[in-house]
């Protein structure tokens, strides 16, 4: 029968934690980030990895008689530190931040399906016909470009007259 721990443990089960929590986060990160954006649709990859980092810690928790309340804190307080890390890394590297966030795609440009990116990041064009319905609009002729967003969710650019300045940081456009 296994040892019902209700507070503190020692100090083995926390820097397991420590470590183990670390290594799975980072582990989930470089995964989610080498699946490609349509995974987490609506998420970059480190919040979907401490959203669902937190919860399972909670349920956990709240579920397993082995779990202390002093391991899970310890499970929280890593989780969020390394989200503190990563934001405040993110923030002062351009580079940091390309590895850990996707970059904007360009899916359709001037009248063009580009297929090689739609390939890249499976979407076909029946969805992104059916996104510039969602934004209300009725031609192909009156779109200048459909962008796959950092966070997977889509931008569709009407044309008109604009400068286009928001596509600056999209590969291939000047």
């Amino acid at each position: 029968m296994q040892k019902i721990v209700f507070f503190f443990g020692g100090f083995e089960p926390i820097l397991r934690i420590i470590i183990v929590g670390t290594l799975a986060y980072l582990s989930l990160l470089i995964l989610l980030r080498v699946s490609g954006q349509r995974t987490l649709t609506r998420m970059h990859a480190f919040d979907f990895v401490i959203t669902i980092a937190i919860g399972s810690t909670f349920g956990r928790l709240m579920t397993a008689k082995g779990v202390s309340l002093a391991e899970s804190l310890t499970a929280f307080l890593v989780l969020i530190a390394l989200q503190s890390i990563f934001s405040w890394i993110m923030v002062r590297s351009s580079k940091f931040a390309y590895w850990v966030t996707a970059t904007p795609s360009m899916l359709y440009f001037r009248g063009q399906f580009l297929h090689k990116a739609m390939k890249k990041h499976r979407v076909t064009q029946d969805e992104l016909l059916s996104v510039i319905r969602q934004n209300k609009i009725g031609s192909l002729e009156d779109v200048e470009a459909i962008i796959l967003e950092s966070a997977g969710t889509f931008a569709v650019i009407k044309k008109g007259n604009t400068d286009y300045s928001a596509l600056s940081n999209l590969p291939g456009i000047h």
